[in-house]
């Protein structure tokens, strides 16, 4: 990976880009985007708070790991949640991603939080496979236990 490859945190001026990548990742995948103007806006908001971040790598970015720290009883200094990473179809396989998971778990060390969290779709193996990687097995090390996240969407009475 060379220098204009190496992951960075993101700020507000990386919205627009970060926006058109994430609206290409949903669009890869089928799944339905409110479009890069709307995603732009919320990003530019949750990048100027203190409990969003996002690592970015590539000159055009290319690579985006964005994360949420929230705080949390059980877990001194929060519980990091990798809320979206994407990598351009063209630049995966280069150790881009990879880079880009480490420096945003290291980020969220450095920030203070005491776990970091990813939610990964129960068939998607090659996630699968690329966080184990990285340190993040499907099954709790100590019990073997398969982690879940139950999810159910709200509306406003």
């Amino acid at each position: 990976m060379n220098e204009p490859d190496s992951p960075r945190v993101a700020t507000p001026a990386d919205a627009a880009t970060m926006a058109e990548l994430l609206d290409a990742f949903n669009r890869e995948y089928g799944e339905p985007s409110p479009g890069p103007a709307a995603l732009a806006d919320r990003l530019t908001d949750l990048l100027s708070r203190s409990s969003t971040f996002a690592i970015v790598a590539g000159d055009p970015i290319t690579s985006l790991g964005l994360v949420t720290i929230r705080t949390n009883v059980w877990v001194d200094g929060g519980i990091a949640l990798l809320d979206e990473m994407y990598t351009t179809p063209g630049q995966r396989s280069r150790g881009l991603g990879g880079a880009v998971l480490t420096a945003a778990v290291a980020e969220a060390a450095r920030r203070g939080a005491g776990e970091f969290e990813i939610e990964v779709d129960e068939p998607d193996v090659d996630a699968h496979r690329f966080y184990a990687r990285h340190g993040f097995p499907l099954r709790d090390p100590e019990t073997g236990d398969r982690a879940f996240v139950l999810r159910k969407e709200l509306t406003a009475p």
